[in-house]
């Protein structure tokens, strides 16, 4: 199984940011995932999402959302994550507006590893002190330490 914190980099973490609606925060995440991936286009990654927010909204609630997809010219899960100043509708559960979105794309022939990794960030996500520390970071290391330390504990 994949360390979390091994999916993502500090290029494709942003903090505190602010939109306006979730159309433009599923934008910047599809920019985010491109982040130094040569054979991904932003505008592919975001008819993904797009398409995948289109079956139902990824938000899980608790101001979460969990944008995912499968593509192709990737050889390994990828994470972008976004804080918001402000949270966004986007449809969620609870009808809470969303401020943490971690994005998450894997390969096209990764099923099983795709829905090992949505249940890896959900259970994260369960947890308030997680929710809370992902929340409260304001710079883009912040949040990379704090899946470190989530990883660290799940490998014992």
């Amino acid at each position: 199984m994949y360390q979390i914190s091994s999916l993502t980099n500090e290029q494709s973490t942003h903090c505190k940011q602010q939109y306006s609606s979730k159309k433009r925060v599923l934008e910047a995440i599809s920019e985010l995932l491109s982040e130094g991936q040569k054979r991904l286009s932003p505008n592919k990654i975001f008819e993904i999402l797009l398409s995948r927010e289109r079956l139902g909204s990824t938000a899980l609630g608790k101001g979460i959302a969990l944008p995912h997809g499968r593509i192709g010219n990737i050889e390994k899960p990828i994470i972008a994550i976004l804080t918001l100043e402000t949270g966004v509708d986007f449809e969620a559960p609870d009808e809470q507006p969303v401020d943490i979105i971690f994005a998450l794309l894997v390969p096209i022939e990764c099923n099983e590893k795709h829905l090992q990794l949505l249940a890896t960030l959900a259970s994260l996500f369960n947890e308030s002190d997680f929710r809370e520390k992902i929340r409260g970071a304001s710079e883009p290391i912040d949040i990379i330490q704090t899946l470190e330390s989530a990883d660290n504990i799940d490998a014992n």
